[in-house]
């Protein structure tokens, strides 16, 4: 790293609980998990149920499909490397399968977007390693 270079802030710290979803991202699938007991899926990857507890939990693969349920667009952020996105939308969305998950929307406008509004799942690459969940308009 060059001498006045920041480190990045937006590379997940990937740990052996985790490891599954980071796979699944680079290879396009977007894993939730959902809870054998009650039957809930929730986001983000973890190995006990925030429903209820158990430790009865698989990974499911989402749809891909999601609302929007709110955003706002960033005009600075001087984090590496936010700041060379500027402007960029971040956004929750609703995934149809039930959780909420936070990412940004890409190619639009943002006087485009509408809470509401049907948007669907595309990874991009953060790294060689690793890719990330991002949405765009359906």
């Amino acid at each position: 790293m060059a001498e006045n270079a920041r480190p990045r802030t937006d590379l997940p710290t990937i740990e052996e609980e985790t490891k599954v979803y980071w796979d699944g991202a680079r290879e396009g699938n977007l894993l939730l998990a959902q809870c054998n007991a009650c039957g809930k899926p929730h986001h983000y990857p973890r190995p006990i149920c925030p429903f209820c507890w158990s430790d009865d939990v698989v990974q499911i693969q989402a749809s891909g499909r999601a609302t929007l349920y709110t955003y706002s667009t960033v005009f600075m952020n001087d984090l590496p490397p936010f700041g060379e996105r500027l402007p960029y939308v971040a956004a929750m969305v609703d995934l149809e399968e039930g959780p909420r998950l936070a990412t940004n929307m890409i190619e639009c406008d943002p006087a485009d977007l509408e809470v509401g509004m049907a948007v669907e799942l595309v990874f991009l690459p953060l790294t060689e390693e690793i890719s990330a969940p991002f949405f765009r308009p359906a």
